[in-house]
């Protein structure tokens, strides 16, 4: 059985939480007993027992029939907490909503977690609408200009060795076109996206330094139709100086709790 700081893992636990992140993985696609018994390796009676637990707590809902399953609400109750509790985050979002108001374009704050981004803060360009917020979702950091401003900030023998996911056709799929990218990145002090992560969509990222690495970042992104030279060229300015405004504010270790 795993162990962590020499305390052994709680198995019932371990499996709660596998369950809620599968759950949370499948998005709009609700998961029926089998599968979820199947994808975690467990009895469909016990499987079936834990559901009815995480459904009567509000973790898990179903449908009327009681034959699907998805995440349920307190895990979004539960995921505005975390962003309501951490310091870093109430800091940022003003300097967020500056970049917005000079940009004109969506601003993101991100955080690595494994390796993903996740989605912390999010200022939505009036140009340019999502219908699905960022907030609370995960990109793989080789896709994004937050995650690669993140992983320039590391050294290239912590990356997997590859084949990387592709997101779209732009993608750098491969460790030796990822790695020559994040050395461009390190020389340039920001990195880019050229429609690596969505199509028709080109981001900056910039590492906050405040950790060491550096934990989060924040990112423009902008339409390829609107990215003109002298675009880029200001949207660089603004959000080194945007970066540097928080880097000043933070202080190292996040504040008064040094969360692990």
């Amino acid at each position: 059985m795993p162990e962590s700081g020499g305390v052994r893992e709680v198995k019932s636990a371990a499996r709660t939480v596998e369950l809620l992140e599968l759950l949370a993985a499948r998005g709009d696609r609700p998961a029926r007993l089998q599968e979820l018994a199947d994808a975690l390796d467990v009895p469909r009676s016990s499987m079936y027992a834990l559901l009815q637990t995480l459904i009567s707590r509000g973790w898990v809902r179903t449908d009327v029939t009681g034959s699907l399953y998805g995440i349920g609400i307190h895990a979004l109750l539960t995921g505005t907490g975390y962003l309501d509790s951490d310091p870093r985050v109430r800091t940022v979002r003003p300097y967020l909503d500056e970049a917005s108001e000079a940009l004109g374009e969506t601003i993101h704050m991100g955080r690595l977690d494994g390796r993903d981004v996740a989605y912390l803060a999010t200022r939505e360009s009036h140009e340019y609408l999502r219908t699905i917020s960022r907030v609370g979702r995960r990109l793989p950091a080789h896709v994004g200009a937050l995650g690669k401003a993140l992983l320039a900030e590391r050294p290239d023998a912590e990356l997997p060795g590859g084949p990387y996911e592709a997101l779209t056709p732009n993608t750098r799929t491969g460790r030796e076109s990822l790695t020559a990218d994040l050395a461009e990145t390190r020389a340039r002090g920001y990195s880019i996206d050229r429609e690596e992560g969505v199509t028709g969509i080109v981001g900056f990222g910039f590492a906050l330094r405040y950790d060491t690495p550096a934990q989060d970042a924040i990112s423009c992104s902008v339409p390829v139709a609107r990215l003109t030279p002298g675009h880029e060229e200001r949207i660089v300015a603004v959000m080194r100086e945007i970066r540097a405004k928080i880097e000043s504010v933070v202080p190292s270790g996040g504040g008064s709790v040094d969360w692990r």
